[in-house]
């Protein structure tokens, strides 16, 4: 490295009391450690690193800088609803809401004056140090890597990032940035999590138990379906039931699990779909498993256990063939095994058939060597019995399917006279597999989009 860049570097190092107190900052991270373990986080540090050390290599220092801008800008620049701030505030602040650690996790199962004095105390430490990160210039960060880097102008700086939108902040991130002191919030952070959970908990409303990398893991759903039960148009019988179920769960009531059963289009997955719309505002979350995985439900309980969430675990289109075992899982679901089943844990399932377990008569002959056929068979047929709610969907008749497409199309404001509208409707049914709420729904959209059309 030539030494008239040393010099500046030496300069520079002496002048940056910032980059590395920022550094200390970072490292002196236990129950926060989370907030910088991801992309961002990482290669702040390692910038921070380059400019306080005492000669670095100069296109170290480019590559660091470039990687870090370029995570902020992905992030920032196509975030919908960003937070006050830089770009880099924003990302912190977003990872302090929503860190999982021993603090949020206990702000959350207890008054604070449960809280231990020792866990307060770090907690107020480590807020005080991320304040620190907090407090960066990104200009005068930009401006120390472009000298390093021996440009004469400042490289660009992520304060000139800007989102989608903007988001309106809760009510902490305003206390947090006109704080001068963190570690005096560590109560109003606690209160925060405790109104609005932590970890992946708080980021979504919807997951999927998804089997990745050799391990079942929680994913969040970024965009879950938006259907409403307003929207469900004719079935208002049959949800009514899974509403006021949903209600007292929700309400932290015994309820019951649920298995919506019957034709195929009649909104039965819609119709879970829809509760966590209307209830997640009241602390629903929904966890959608496959049924290959229903032997994974003791892990995922553990998971969810003692959450202030309520949760829905939903098993969609859930039927057995005869030789699978599946079943037997989810009979220890139902029934309880050893470790008893969350309170704040539900299951409603849905399917097509009655009786969950697929039963010929041919297996009656094959299985000649089974001494209690009769026991192993009604194991089989009585499995949707040891639902405390079942609900049937029915496909709709004639005049049932003609009323949901009328109101259907009187909701998208479609012009038709009634009878072609109906005359319509039939013949769509006819051809694209019969009268269902699906194929209404169906011909509603692709009428709006024909009359759409000039």
């Amino acid at each position: 490295m030539p030494q008239d860049a040393c010099v500046v570097s030496a300069m520079l190092a002496q002048q940056d009391a910032a980059s590395e107190a920022a550094c200390q900052a970072a490292a002196g991270l236990a129950l926060y450690q989370g907030v910088l373990d991801d992309p961002v986080g990482s290669a702040m540090r390692a910038l921070l690193g380059l400019l306080a050390a005492a000669c670095p290599e100069p296109a170290e220092v480019r590559r660091a800088y470039n990687h870090l801008f370029v995570l902020l800008a992905e992030e920032r620049e196509l975030d919908p609803a960003g937070l006050p701030g830089d770009a880099w505030q924003a990302h912190l602040l977003r990872r302090l809401l929503h860190d999982d650690n021993p603090f949020s996790r206990k702000a959350q199962a207890a008054p604070l004056a449960a809280m231990g004095a020792a866990l307060l105390e770090q907690a107020r430490r480590e807020l005080r140090a991320l304040q620190t990160l907090f407090a960066l210039a990104p200009t005068e960060l930009a401006e120390r890597a472009a000298r390093l880097c021996g440009e004469p102008r400042p490289f660009p700086s992520w304060d000139e990032l800007r989102p989608l939108g903007w988001a309106d902040p809760p009510e902490v991130v305003t206390r947090l940035r006109e704080s001068t002191d963190w570690g005096a919030l560590a109560e109003v952070l606690a209160e925060h999590y405790a109104a609005a959970g932590s970890g992946i908990f708080a980021r979504f409303l919807a997951f999927r138990w998804v089997h990745r990398g050799g391990e079942s893991v929680l994913e969040g759903v970024a965009h879950p379906d938006p259907v409403r039960l307003e929207d469900l148009v004719g079935y208002e019988a049959e949800r009514e039931p899974v509403v006021r179920n949903t209600e007292r769960f929700v309400a932290g009531l015994p309820a019951n699990n649920v298995l919506l059963y019957g034709d195929r289009g009649t909104g039965k997955s819609s119709t879970v779909k829809a509760l966590l719309t209307a209830f997640a505002p009241r602390g629903l979350r929904l966890v959608e498993v496959p049924k290959e995985a229903l032997g994974d439900f003791p892990r995922l309980a553990s998971l969810l256990r003692g959450r202030r969430e309520r949760f829905l675990v939903f098993v969609d289109d859930l039927s057995f063939e005869e030789h699978e075992t599946e079943y037997k899982a989810l009979k220890a679901i139902l029934e309880g095994s050893l470790e008893a089943r969350p309170e704040n844990v539900v299951l409603y399932a849905t399917s097509n058939r009655r009786h969950l377990v697929r039963q010929r008569f041919a297996d009656r002959d094959s299985a000649a060597d089974d001494i209690h056929l009769g026991d192993t068979v009604e194991e089989k047929l009585s499995l949707s019995d040891r639902f405390g709610l079942r609900v049937r969907f029915l496909a709709p008749d004639q005049p049932r399917y003609l009323a949901i497409v009328q109101a259907l199309a009187s909701r998208r404001g479609l012009e038709l006279p009634e009878e072609e509208l109906q005359q319509r409707a039939l013949r769509w049914a006819a051809r694209h597999g019969g009268r269902s709420a699906r194929t209404a729904r169906q011909f509603v959209d692709h009428l709006a989009g024909e009359l759409a059309l000039p």
